[in-house]
C-alpha cells in the first residue's frame, strides 16, 4: 500500500505526518492540488506486460480519465531488472534524471502504477511530502509543483503516463540539492517494512 510521509522542508528530523490510509493520503494531498486515487489492480497483468496488454486491462479507467482531463497522449513506461548487460547503467541513468528537483511548466505529471513502486517527493508550502506509490496508485502532480521522483537503486515498475502536451515529459530543474537531504526510495521502503 501507499505510504505518505511529510516533513518540514528543513529536513527529515521531524515527521509531520505518516499514513498508509488512502483516504487520509487523498485528504492531505488535495489542499496542494495533488490528485490521489486507487484503481483496481489487475492481477492477471504480468509485471513485464507489454503496452497493448496494459492498455487493454485498464481501458475503462484510461478512457474515463482522458475524458475528464482531455489528455493528448497516454503511454506505458516500464523499467524492470533483467539479464541485459546494459540494464544497470540504464537504471542508474533513469534514476539520476528524475532524482533532481524540478517542475513542469506546460503539463501535469500524472502516473498510474500498474506494477512495482516509486516515490514522488512534493516540495510545497514549506513541506516535503513523500508519496510512496505502488500498484493501484494514481498520482497527479499539477504543473508548476516543485518535486522529484525516486525509483530506487534497482528500479522495478510499470506505469501509465498521461500528458496534456504531445511533447511528453519536459522538466525544468531548480538546481536545488534538497533531494539529497531526505530519505530515498530504498530507505523509505525499508523503513516501512521495519515499522
Amino acid at each position: 500500500m501507499t505510504l505518505l510521509t511529510t516533513w518540514p522542508e528543513s529536513g527529515p528530523d521531524t515527521v509531520v505526518r505518516r499514513t498508509e490510509d488512502p483516504a487520509e493520503i487523498a485528504a492531505a494531498l488535495a489542499p496542494i492540488g495533488v490528485r490521489y486515487e486507487r484503481w483496481p489492480v489487475r492481477e492477471d497483468v504480468p509485471q513485464d506486460a507489454d503496452s497493448d496488454t496494459v492498455f487493454a486491462a485498464y481501458r475503462a479507467e484510461i478512457d474515463k480519465l482522458v475524458g475528464e482531463e482531455s489528455f493528448a497522449t497516454v503511454d506505458v513506461v516500464a523499467l524492470h531488472p533483467g539479464d541485459d548487460a546494459e540494464w544497470p547503467a540504464k537504471a542508474k541513468a533513469a534514476r539520476e534524471k528524475f532524482l533532481r528537483e524540478h517542475t513542469h511548466d506546460d503539463d501535469d505529471e500524472v502516473r498510474f502504477f500498474v506494477a512495482g513502486a516509486g516515490v514522488f517527493y512534493l516540495h510545497v508550502g514549506g513541506e516535503v511530502h513523500a508519496v510512496l506509490c505502488e500498484a493501484g496508485d494514481l498520482l497527479g502532480v499539477p504543473r508548476g509543483t516543485t518535486h522529484w521522483f525516486d525509483m530506487g537503486v534497482s528500479p522495478s515498475f510499470t506505469a501509465i503516463r498521461f500528458f496534456h502536451e504531445e511533447d511528453g515529459w519536459i522538466g525544468n530543474f531548480t538546481g536545488s540539492e534538497i533531494a539529497l537531504r531526505f530519505p530515498d526510495f530504498d530507505a523509505l521502503k525499508a523503513g516501512r517494512t521495519a515499522a
